[in-house]
């Protein structure tokens, strides 16, 4: 994304730094220049993809990291309970409190989910209005480029018209 981002300066840096056309508010610009770059930003924008799928599959890895830890903790809990089990007090205590530790489990597993769920959602949040920003700024530049060149183009076609002499101002 940076990539990109330092491109779309590059192109602005050329805009900025261009020369007027005699007798206009125009600039000139290397053609070939911003076509370049054009061309590197295209070059680029499918590694900014890329790395929205890596995004992806760490959250996916995250969600199967957290809902195998929490079957580890039910499953350690489950055991726990097991060698508990006897026919006396202090069973019946241990067998309360291995519940609670099993809902704790449990609790602390849909703790883990969401927060896995909300983080990967973030961090995809992110990355789209990153990339809707980096397809605006290259629209925007696009259409300056595009208005830049039919000015050029209507002020040729005018002077070549009062060359002719068939149109004087």
């Amino acid at each position: 994304m940076e990539t990109v981002m330092k491109l779309l300066e590059e192109i602005e840096d050329i805009l900025e730094n261009s020369k007027n056309l005699p007798f206009s508010s125009k600039i000139g610009v290397d053609r070939e220049d911003l076509f370049e770059i054009i061309a590197e930003i295209r070059l680029n924008l499918p590694n900014d993809i890329k790395q929205s799928k890596k995004v992806l599959e760490e959250r996916s890895k995250i969600i199967v990291n957290a809902h195998d830890e929490a079957e580890e903790i039910i499953k350690n809990a489950e055991t726990q309970i097991n060698k508990m089990i006897d026919e006396n007090e202090i069973t019946r205590r241990a067998k309360t409190e291995a519940e609670g530790i099993i809902d704790e489990a449990r609790k602390d597993a849909r703790e883990l989910r969401l927060g896995a769920v909300q983080y990967a959602d973030e961090v995809l949040s992110n990355m789209e209005k990153r990339i809707k920003e980096t397809m605006d700024s290259i629209e925007k530049e696009h259409t300056k480029t595009e208005d830049f060149f039919n000015d050029i183009m209507e002020v040729i076609y005018n002077d070549r018209k009062i060359l002719r002499g068939e149109n004087k101002k």
